[in-house]
């Protein structure tokens, strides 16, 4: 079993208290400012999208979704470990502040992964404690919030995310990734297979069945459809698609992160926390097992597909040594495709939590000023699926496959705490 001990989401039925914060810019430290408690924990998950947002403050070797596991982790577990009355070792300071608890636990684990960035936290955290009463309960839910904060680093300290990524050798042969165009960088990630997962039980546990053969009309029709759809200049692609092609092409795990503070907006404590554990829960170990894929079967992007398309034996295809996708193809293998996969786990996550959601705007940091308005988080999810083919960097077999896997790791993740 090589999965991390989930004290607090195996408590959380009904007696979770409240997690997440988000970040905005640390704020100075004010006895008199207005406090609401659900905008605590959204500023630091606010503050966590700027830390991962500014050039340099994320290790490159390191994934960041392994910090928003950490740090919703961490601050779930001080919560339930403030506020729940359910026996358990692990449940301590019962009359502590869960805010408190949740703040410092956000902060302990940010100032752990992120130690350049302490001045600006703690400048945060003292803005937090200074609105609520200084009092036992805030000293109680401060210690409360460092514990779990401690509990969950020693949890994640030796789980290889900190080793030296392997060099993938180039693919040879037609279908075998290898380094694209213009950087034709090395991949990256190569170590993730063998991350430790939060909650799955191993990367490999749920990898999508074999890819088709190069040969096959099935591989013939996707890589078609991206060859058309996907090309800089395509005459078939329309102007909404190259809208969604662009408006996507930030880190998906930032959208949904965003897209959960909008959902959440109006939740209470307990809920807020419960939904962003889960989901970054979700995330984590849905990037473990998409990179688990892609680097056991080494599928070539599709510019290489196209541009290689006279070497594949299939008759049904055709190579355009002058093709070029709409984006900068990513320096990982195609299958599965990473927004699929996390974009559908973070739609059954959200969908679980709050159930149907209706007129949901999202906005963007690859087109900022530019929203898209969904009738459900399925259609968000969608879409940002499908544009990764517009931009010519996925085939639909990377989407579906991509779906598939971000579905089964979230009803797993859903499931195990339940």
């Amino acid at each position: 079993m090589t999965t991390m001990p989930r004290r607090s989401l195996l408590l959380a039925g009904g007696s979770a208290a409240a997690l997440l914060a988000a970040g905005v810019p640390a704020r100075a430290a004010s006895a008199h400012r207005s406090f609401d408690p659900n905008t605590s924990v959204l500023d630091w998950n606010r503050t966590l999208l700027r830390i991962v947002r500014t050039h340099g403050a994320q290790p490159a070797t390191v994934h960041p979704t392994r910090s928003f596991a950490i740090m919703h982790l961490a601050v779930h577990d001080a919560v339930v470990a403030a506020g729940s009355h359910v026996a358990g070792a692990y449940v301590r300071g019962l009359h502590a502040s869960p805010v408190a608890a949740a703040v410092q636990a956000a902060h302990d684990t940010l100032v752990a992964l992120y130690p350049a960035m302490r001045a600006d936290l703690d400048t945060q955290l003292a803005g937090d404690l200074a609105a609520l009463p200084d009092d036992a309960a805030r000293a109680a839910g401060v210690a409360s919030g460092g514990r779990a904060a401690r509990s969950i680093l020693a949890a994640r300290a030796h789980d290889g995310s900190a080793a030296t990524p392997p060099v993938l050798a180039p693919g040879t042969v037609p279908g075998q990734y290898r380094p694209t165009p213009p950087a034709f960088a090395p991949a990256v990630f190569t170590h993730w297979p063998a991350v430790t997962p939060f909650v799955l039980r191993d990367a490999d546990q749920f990898r999508p069945g074999r890819y088709p053969a190069l040969t096959s009309g099935t591989y013939a029709s996707a890589t078609n459809e991206v060859q058309s759809l996907g090309r800089d200049a395509s005459p078939t692609r329309t102007a909404d698609q190259t809208i969604q092609a662009t408006f996507w092409a930030a880190p998906i795990w930032n959208y949904w992160n965003e897209i959960t503070q909008t959902v959440a907006r109006n939740a209470d404590l307990a809920a807020t926390a419960r939904a962003f554990a889960l989901m970054n829960l979700a995330f984590a170990d849905s990037v473990i097992a998409f990179y688990d894929a892609k680097y056991h079967y080494r599928i070539w992007r599709p510019i290489s597909a196209i541009q290689l398309g006279g070497t594949d034996g299939n008759p049904g295809t055709g190579g355009d040594a002058a093709w070029n996708p709409l984006a900068t193809t990513p320096a990982d293998p195609a299958y599965p495709g990473a927004h699929s996969v996390v974009a559908q786990a973070g739609a059954l996550v959200l969908e679980r939590e709050f159930g149907s959601v209706r007129h949901l705007i999202v906005t963007s940091e690859a087109t900022p000023g530019v929203v898209r308005t969904f009738d459900r988080l399925q259609d968000a999810a969608d879409e940002a699926g499908h544009s990764r083919i517009f931009a010519g960097v996925h085939s639909r077999l990377d989407h579906v496959a991509g779906q598939q896997l971000g579905r089964e790791v979230a009803h797993f993740v859903l499931a195990r705490a339940m």
